[in-house]
């Protein structure tokens, strides 16, 4: 069943009752939907088998960074939409995105679980992780939360931290390997490689007449990985090809503006539109100016030799 989306507290009640009908709801940005994020998701879904409910997750947009810190706030590894793709992909049955603005900002801790979680998602159990905090300045905790859980007739679980290698997973551990461009430690975090999505446009034509042919990605997501050279899946009409992704501004030929440009193994095509999908999977270099596009060319040629040797070596083993 595909992941049912409300926008607005009414829109949920709309669609699942007034009085709702009862929900295991866990809350949060869920930025990236890393393991720590489905370990929750997988107590929440298996929480509502048992009890017969929704699987439910509340969530916002924009991140309350931005209306709150502005100034702090951290660039997203998704968005919105790849959010609730994996949410949905983790077996959830439904979201409620709610708006952030002052407004909700300014909503107190007890009435943020009165209106929200109890009035309209009808939450029997919350699901949350220790370090939660919800309402006006931050002042609801899992101490209070578990208080007005015994208040007014709620279950409160708190699902532990997924550490890895002696790292709590976190989004913000995983932006900072993304912006050191290990995309290995990444993908540890995130149970899959970082993926950047978006359409494909044209290039400066330069690539194809004096170096390799390239598809190029235009995206909105905010983060892309380090500049250099990575092993890449991209999915391109419905088909997956293993690749060698440049990221950066291309130097050998001036460029001044960020780009994403893959050369997909085994594909021919010429394409100019259409949806791309960038999957980083190895970093293989740095990013550097070269004498002239015959010396690029060379070292692009290694770098599709080193792209097929790291996928080869991956077969068989757990990556």
């Amino acid at each position: 069943m595909a992941l049912a989306v409300a926008n607005s507290a009414a829109e949920w009640m709309a669609r699942f009752g007034n009085p709702p009908s009862g929900a295991a709801v866990t809350i949060g940005n869920f930025d990236g939907v890393h393991l720590g994020h489905q370990q929750i998701l997988r107590t929440v879904l298996d929480r509502a088998r048992r009890n017969g409910v929704l699987a439910a997750v509340l969530t916002f947009y924009p991140h309350p960074a931005r209306i709150l810190r502005p100034a702090d706030a951290p660039a997203l590894l998704e968005t919105l939409e790849q959010r609730l793709a994996a949410i949905g992909d983790a077996g959830i049955d439904a979201a409620l995105v709610m708006r952030f603005d002052a407004e909700l900002a300014n909503v107190s801790a007890e009435d943020f679980v009165r209106r929200f979680l109890l009035d309209t998602m009808g939450a029997q159990t919350v699901l949350v992780g220790s370090n939660f905090r919800f309402g006006h300045l931050g002042a609801g905790d899992v101490e209070l939360l578990g208080q007005l859980g015994k208040r007014w007739g709620f279950a409160v679980e708190i699902v532990p931290p997924v550490v890895e290698d002696g790292v709590v997973v976190s989004s913000t551990a995983i932006r900072a390997a993304i912006r050191d461009g290990d995309v290995d430690e990444a993908r540890r975090m995130l149970g899959r490689p970082y993926t950047v999505e978006g359409e494909i446009c044209g290039g400066t034509g330069q690539g194809r007449k004096l170096v390799v042919p390239t598809l190029n990605l235009a995206t909105d997501q905010e983060l892309l990985p380090r500049n250099g050279v990575y092993a890449t899946e991209a999915n391109v009409g419905g088909k997956t090809y293993r690749a060698a992704t440049n990221v950066g501004i291309r130097p050998t030929f001036d460029g001044a503006r960020i780009t994403v440009e893959s050369f997909l193994f085994d594909f021919s095509d010429t394409l100019t539109s259409g949806n791309l999908e960038v999957r980083f999977w190895h970093r293989l270099r740095s990013e550097r100016k070269f004498s002239s596009p015959a010396e690029l060319r060379d070292q692009v040629l290694k770098d599709i030799a080193q792209g097929k040797e790291y996928f080869q070596a991956a077969n068989g083993k757990k990556t």
